[in-house]
């Protein structure tokens, strides 16, 4: 096994650097998306049908070509059709066949079995294309979070799915909520997650000239008195690229709000269309996202073997550098020192991508300088107050995407002790402090089994589309990643870890949970939490290696998975998950072959 195993990871590792950019770092390649599709051809359709014909063609065709058997539509090609996708989809079909364009007939000569195949499948899940019934379904699947369920119903209105009165079933957003200042949205509790205050304010808008109050309600003269003051900002969150987070969603929501309303002079509209004509790829198709350039960058420089001064590395280390924030971000008003998931001019600083920054640069040789002081501040700062490490802002916790979350708290856990012993004693006074919280949250929310449940991974085939598997694993890889923390929370690891004994299929694999098909990512990410036990199950770790090794035929053929979440459960897959997850996962079962 020893032979194959080295073998595998040496072609492993040839195949992740294969992926480099010329730049030294990793841009990945994110999985095309209908919802992303539907969601762009409708935008540009209402901005200008005629002008913009050959891409929503294009996007209709390829609709069109990826509707699953069943007649819904899943976020990627591979996965289950779901209600929100099928809804997106279906409605940008009929815009394009209630509203054609000479230039764009192509792509539409595909709509009429792909709506009738997509009438059928809503109807079974839904039980009628009722207006009601569908606007019910969509609120019902995302409860009081209005994120994506009240853009979902903005599109379907202005598409004509929910008939002549689709307006009043489009929940009213307090965009004048946006006039407060940012400090205080934490407290008022919106009904949207922090990073989609664009959507909050175009929504909000667009629902407010289609469906006002009655003249004698105060928020009819409220709203129409502050939208000139509201109205600015979305030019000023507005990032240079055009696009909104750098995504396709938030970005053609936006759009197609002012679209559907009397703001086609609206000045962040150039920039947004133009980003969205440049976001579509070949095939007609629009990624969820443009790239997860400094996630996929700092996952693989973490997962290479050595630290030896090479150009790359220098080349890589001056670019990690470079994409920390030395600003407060427009956006979620975030203070300097983190890092996003992203090198382009739209992401947002997280928890997460800072926290692998950091543990990046350390084992890239950086010293610890005031970059690095900054960053572990910024993350000992987002600290809630329940001890957990949210994502993008501290206090925000009304709504599910805001929350604290058990791997991301573990992943900062490591990334302070990764450079504890470098840093000033006032930080490593609260580092102290803030991991004994954190423990307590993890102590908290860890299952009677021993899993920990993640938030921005799931899987489609568990019951309720969580994934414990990868959530438990990378709580378990980021405690036993800094030797203080396995011997103060050994205890915690071990309950980890025999979850995942447990959750091990016959064959050596994981999915999500024992019943769900397996995966390469969360048998990586599985494999690796169960070689970090100082005295591992051997047939475990063995039978992890060997199907990892077949399933990725000797480490040169690495299939993805749509294990990934993006927000509101929009699902994903990236081509570099499997690979660099694969590397990382052999390189520590080595020792116990």
């Amino acid at each position: 096994m020893l032979e194959d195993l080295q073998r595998a990871i040496v072609s492993t590792q040839a195949h992740l650097d294969a992926l480099r950019h010329e730049r030294g770092h990793w841009e990945g390649r994110l999985s095309s998306s209908a919802l992303s599709t539907a969601t762009a051809l409708v935008a540009l359709a209402l901005v200008d049908r005629e002008k913009h014909a050959a891409h929503v063609s294009a996007g209709a065709q390829w609709l069109g070509n990826h509707q699953n058997a069943d007649g819904g539509w899943g976020d990627t090609t591979l996965s289950k059709s779901n209600l929100s996708t099928t809804l997106l989809c279906w409605s940008a079909l009929h815009l394009g066949a209630r509203m054609p364009s000479s230039a764009s007939q192509a792509g539409m000569q595909t709509s009429a079995p792909a709506i009738h195949s997509a009438n059928t499948w809503i109807t079974a899940h839904v039980g009628s294309l009722a207006p009601e019934a569908i606007a019910k379904a969509v609120v019902a699947r995302y409860g009081k979070d209005k994120t994506f369920s009240v853009p979902i119903l903005m599109l379907c209105t202005l598409c004509g799915t929910l008939g002549k009165d689709g307006w009043r079933h489009v929940i009213a957003l307090p965009f004048e909520l946006a006039a407060l200042p940012r400090t205080w949205f934490g407290a008022i509790g919106l009904p949207v997650v922090s990073y989609a205050l664009p959507a909050l304010i175009a929504i909000g808008y667009t629902r407010f000239k289609n469906a006002p109050p009655a003249w004698w309600n105060p928020l009819r003269w409220l709203r129409t008195l502050t939208w000139p003051r509201i109205r600015p900002m979305l030019q000023t969150l507005q990032p240079s690229s055009g696009g909104y987070l750098e995504a396709t969603p938030l970005t053609s929501f936006v759009t197609m709000a002012l679209a559907g309303t009397d703001q086609l002079d609206h000045p962040c509209l150039p920039l947004a269309v133009e980003f969205l004509t440049q976001s579509m790829r070949e095939d007609g198709s629009w990624p969820i996202d443009t790239n997860l350039a400094t996630w996929g960058t700092t996952l693989a420089l973490r997962a290479q073997e050595g630290s030896a001064d090479t150009p790359a590395r220098s080349a890589a280390l001056t670019w990690l550098l470079g994409q920390q924030y030395r600003e407060i971000h427009p956006f979620t008003n975030a203070p300097p020192g983190g890092w996003a998931w992203t090198d382009l001019p739209g992401g947002v600083p997280d928890a997460d991508d800072t926290s692998s920054a950091l543990i990046a640069l350390k084992k890239l040789g950086h010293s610890c300088d005031l970059a690095i002081q900054h960053g572990i501040t910024w993350l000992l700062d987002l600290q809630n107050r329940d001890g957990g490490i949210p994502t993008f802002c501290r206090g925000w916790g009304t709504l599910p995407f805001d929350r604290s979350t058990p791997e991301i708290t573990a992943h900062a856990m490591l990334a302070w002790w990764t450079w504890v012993d470098d840093l000033p004693e006032t930080l490593q006074a609260r580092i102290v402090k803030s991991t004994e919280r954190a423990f307590l949250y993890l102590e908290s929310v860890q299952s009677p089994g021993g899993s920990w449940i993640p938030l921005w991974f799931g899987n489609e085939h568990t019951p309720d589309e969580s994934n414990p598997v990868y959530g438990t694993a990378q709580v378990v890889n980021h405690l036993s990643g800094s030797q203080q923390l396995a011997v103060l929370y050994g205890f915690l690891i071990q309950s980890g870890l025999e979850y995942l004994q447990s959750a091990q299929k016959p064959d050596g694999s994981f999915g999500g949970d024992l019943n769900s098909p397996s995966s390469i990512e969360e048998t990586a990410v599985a494999l690796q939490a169960l070689s970090s036990a100082d005295n591992p199950v051997r047939e475990n770790v063995h039978s992890g290696i060997q199907w990892l090794i077949t399933a990725t035929e000797n480490g040169t053929c690495f299939p993805t998975a749509p294990i990934g979440l993006y927000f509101a459960r929009l699902w994903y897959h990236e081509q570099l998950y499997p690979v660099i997850w694969t590397l990382s996962a052999l390189q520590a079962a080595r020792k116990h072959v």
